[in-house]
């Protein structure tokens, strides 16, 4: 292993920039909670496993030379790319949550999320958990590692990147715009029903002002909120893992389009 890595440093160097700045960039795995030696590990060990994949049409850069570099920041860019747009997906489960936390009574509950490493809601938290638990029971760093890591190295590198770059900036304006609407279809349901249960209250407390709602309208609107929570939760794991299987087709069709048009 390591006799053939020395062999072919150059081209190692390459595909290990691409899986650091992947394993840099995923949820979960770029957390502080991960130690640094251990995604270095991670990133070398899938660059070894990738190797022979890598740039197997061949490639006329000079080893370690001007142009070597600016392929090497290319490399990179293309793990970014991957990594972030992952993360675009469970940012989605985080905006869903911020929607109704405020409307359920939760406003001042910001905690740390030490996923993505910023101050979250905590309903935003705990449908992002959700999320990362049903990402990894049904294989999706799996599906990563074949989809983003793989695939990738078989059909794009640095030069695909320069000649398309005006289709990696589309495809992540676009995975921009769905990430609210996808935010938005998820917590839609809960803002619907919190709206009503506050235009509710609102009225009765018009036609009968000496109720006090004050002291039981923020009880009444938590116990809405953890019931609709209840009821609508297997709807909401089966539209995460939609969005995870359209997730990653949609990588690899970006991946396919640019590779066998180069």
């Amino acid at each position: 292993m390591l006799n053939e890595i020395v062999a072919r440093a150059p081209l190692f160097l390459l595909v290990a920039a691409r899986c650091a700045a992947l394993f840099l960039t995923l949820p979960l795995v770029a957390s502080a909670a991960v130690p640094r030696a251990a995604r270095i590990a991670l990133a070398g060990y899938a660059a070894f496993l990738v190797l022979p994949f890598a740039y197997a049409e061949g490639w006329n850069v000079a080893p370690y030379s001007l142009e070597y570099l600016f392929v090497l920041i290319g490399e990179a860019m293309l793990g970014v790319i991957s990594g972030f747009y992952i993360s675009m997906l469970f940012a989605a489960f985080s905006s869903a949550g911020q929607f109704f936390t405020y409307q359920m009574g939760f406003g001042a509950s910001e905690v740390y999320d030490a996923l993505a490493q910023i101050e979250n809601p905590l309903m935003g938290q705990y449908l992002n958990l959700i999320a990362l638990v049903l990402f990894l029971q049904t294989g999706g760093f799996q599906k990563l590692f074949l989809t983003g890591i793989l695939n990738s190295f078989e059909s794009l590198n640095s030069f695909t990147l320069l000649a398309h770059r005006q289709d990696f900036l589309n495809f992540l304006l676009r995975g921009l715009s769905k990430l609210f609407f996808d935010a938005m279809v998820i917590a839609l349901p809960m803002v619907g029903t919190l709206f009503l249960v506050s235009v509710s209250m609102g009225i009765l407390s018009k036609a009968a002002p000496q109720m006090n709602l004050l002291s039981e309208g923020l009880p009444i609107t938590i116990l809405t909120a953890f019931f609709l929570l209840t009821v609508l939760l297997p709807y909401m794991a089966d539209f995460f893992l939609r969005l995870f299987d359209a997730g990653f087709l949609n990588l690899e069709r970006l991946f396919a389009n640019t590779g066998q048009s180069i």
